[in-house]
C-alpha cells in the first residue's frame, strides 16, 4: 500500500499527537512514569544510549531529539508510511499512546487479517483490499473497546478513561469519521494528562 512519504505523513500527523501528549508530567499514578511531550524517561534513556550519549533527565528533551524519537520509535516501526491518510495518523497516535505492538494488532484486526503483530505480506494484502473508511472506524472502535475493558479489569485506571476517550474522539474527528464533526476542546480528563499505556509484554496488568 502506498501512502505519503515518511516526512510528509510524519510532519502532518505529529502536531495532533503532540497536542494530546502535553508537556512534562511526573505523576506516580501514570503507568508511563516521568514523561515529557509524550517521551518517557525509559524511552529517552534508551534512545540516548543508542546515540552513544550520556543519560539525562527527560525534562531536558529538546525538539530535534523529540522528533527523532517519535519517528524512529513509533512512525517507522508502526509502518505508518505504508498507510493511506488518515489511517497513518490513527496508527501513529495509537502507537504513541498504547505501544507499537498493540497498534499493529489493532490495525490487523480492523483490516480483517491474522492478528499476530507481524506486519508482513498478509497484512499488506488485507490493507490493499479493505475499505479504508470502514477500517478506520473499526480501528477506533477496537481502541475504545480496549480502554473500556482495561478499566473493567483494573478499576483504579478509571481516572484516565475520560482523557483516553477525549483523545480518541478528537482523533475520530481528525480522521473525518461521521458523527464527530463538532470541534472538541483539549480536555485531558480527570487526571489532567493522557496516561501512556505500556506496550504488550511490558506490564501484564495492561495485557488483555
Amino acid at each position: 500500500m502506498s501512502g505519503q512519504p515518511v516526512s510528509a505523513g510524519f510532519e502532518t500527523s505529529l502536531p495532533f499527537v503532540l497536542r494530546w501528549e502535553g508537556g512534562f508530567v511526573d505523576n506516580p499514578a501514570d503507568p508511563g512514569g516521568r514523561t515529557n511531550r509524550g517521551v518517557t524517561q525509559k524511552v529517552y534513556d534508551r534512545w540516548r544510549q543508542e546515540q552513544n550519549l550520556p543519560p539525562r533527565d527527560v525534562k531536558l528533551l529538546d525538539e530535534p531529539e523529540m522528533q527523532a524519537i517519535y519517528r524512529a520509535g513509533y512512525w517507522v516501526p508502526g509502518h505508518c508510511a505504508e498507510l493511506i491518510s488518515p489511517l497513518d495518523l490513527v496508527e501513529f497516535d495509537t502507537a504513541v499512546n498504547m505501544g507499537v505492538g498493540r497498534a499493529i494488532r489493532f490495525l490487523q484486526k480492523a483490516a480483517g487479517c491474522q492478528v499476530d503483530g507481524a506486519f508482513g505480506r498478509g497484512t499488506r494484502d488485507a490493507l490493499e483490499a479493505c475499505d479504508q473508511g470502514s477500517t478506520v472506524i473499526a480501528y477506533c472502535d477496537a481502541r475504545e473497546g480496549y480502554y473500556r475493558a482495561l478499566v473493567v479489569k483494573n478499576p483504579k485506571l478509571g481516572i484516565f478513561l475520560n482523557g483516553w476517550l477525549n483523545r480518541l474522539n478528537a482523533l475520530r474527528r481528525q480522521a473525518g469519521l461521521p458523527g464527530y464533526e463538532t470541534a472538541l476542546p483539549l480536555d485531558f480528563g480527570d487526571a489532567g494528562f493522557i496516561a501512556r499505556i505500556p506496550d504488550l509484554g511490558e506490564n501484564p496488568d495492561f495485557d488483555l
